[in-house]
């Protein structure tokens, strides 16, 4: 087995891939990024992995954007069975994949690749990943909540914002430092689902009156990745929150964010991104195995492991 920081280099795909061959279990499936070294993943699914027999290994490798291409090819010719991608290469992959789901079509990335008789199909589970979570954290379904998506137009937002219109949100509203963006976005959901999706700023009026419609409120920006790092809501508009609301926040690293820190002072319910890193990375499993996932093995191997 690996060590549990241990990272590759997209060379190690090159040639023979001896490096990968020789590991004890040897590895079949990855996570590719840039950085790559803090991801949660490996320990998650290393631990369905042993929870279900299978003898594999899970590893973290550093592609860099220009290596992308060659790295995706490479996973066929090195025997591994997927991998996951995280940033930068969600949105890239697209281009270099032979198949690729309606869903990730939609949401404009992938975050799950499996190669199945030498093909490379891309999936992305991080729609699906966040409507379990929202399920296991709230206890409702997205279907019944109007939705502000701060950061709605981009990324992990995207995908959410795709996510919450597949599954029949009444209000949808996306709030990006670009409206331009997020009218781009609303103006795709109209045309390809038939879903109307509003686009603001994030000018504090607007947050205002967005967070006084809304019952789920979603952080899809970088903002508490950082120790430090200010809420998305700008102190103005933190009294709109109110105890009726939900807040959650993707980010899963770093302790309580400020944001979920605004969420607890108003009475809130909330939760962070643990919880849809851990259906995400179910899902993808369950795409490579065709079986359930062990879920609260891969619980508990993140809870250790955050």
């Amino acid at each position: 087995m690996s060590g549990p920081t241990e990272v590759f280099s997209a060379a190690d795909l090159a040639g023979d891939c001896e490096v990968f061959r020789r590991m004890s279990p040897p590895a079949r499936l990855c996570i590719f990024g840039d950085p790559v070294a803090h991801s949660a993943s490996p320990p998650m699914q290393n631990a369905a992995l042993r929870e279900h027999g299978l003898p594999f290994q899970y590893v973290r490798i550093r592609v860099a954007p220009e290596e992308l291409p060659h790295a995706l090819v490479n996973l066929a010719k090195a025997d591994f069975l997927g991998a996951n991608l995280t940033i930068p290469h969600k949105q890239a992959a697209l281009t270099f994949l032979d198949e690729v789901s309606r869903e990730a079509r939609l949401m404009g990335a992938i975050n799950t690749v499996a190669v199945r008789d030498g093909k490379l199909h891309g999936f992305n589970t991080d729609g699906p990943g966040f409507a379990a979570a929202i399920r296991e954290e709230f206890g409702t379904d997205l279907g019944s909540l109007r939705v502000l998506i701060l950061g709605g137009a981009g990324g992990a937002g995207r995908a959410i914002t795709v996510q919450c219109a597949l599954e029949g949100s009444p209000s949808m509203i996306v709030a990006n430092r670009s409206p331009e963006k997020g009218e781009a976005l609303a103006g795709e959901m109209k045309r390809d689902l038939g879903k109307e999706v509003s686009s603001i700023s994030l000018d504090p009026a607007a947050l205002l009156k967005a967070v006084a419609s809304s019952d789920l409120i979603i952080n899809a920006t970088p903002l508490g990745m950082k120790t430090g790092d200010p809420s998305p809501l700008p102190e103005a508009v933190e009294n709109a929150l109110t105890e009726r609301h939900m807040v959650y926040d993707t980010i899963y690293s770093g302790g309580t964010t400020a944001l979920l820190k605004q969420a607890s002072k108003a009475g809130a319910k909330s939760a962070s991104g643990l919880s849809m890193l851990l259906h995400q990375g179910a899902k993808a499993f369950e795409i490579w195995f065709g079986k359930p996932a062990p879920l609260e093995t891969m619980r508990a191997a993140l809870k250790q492991a955050s």
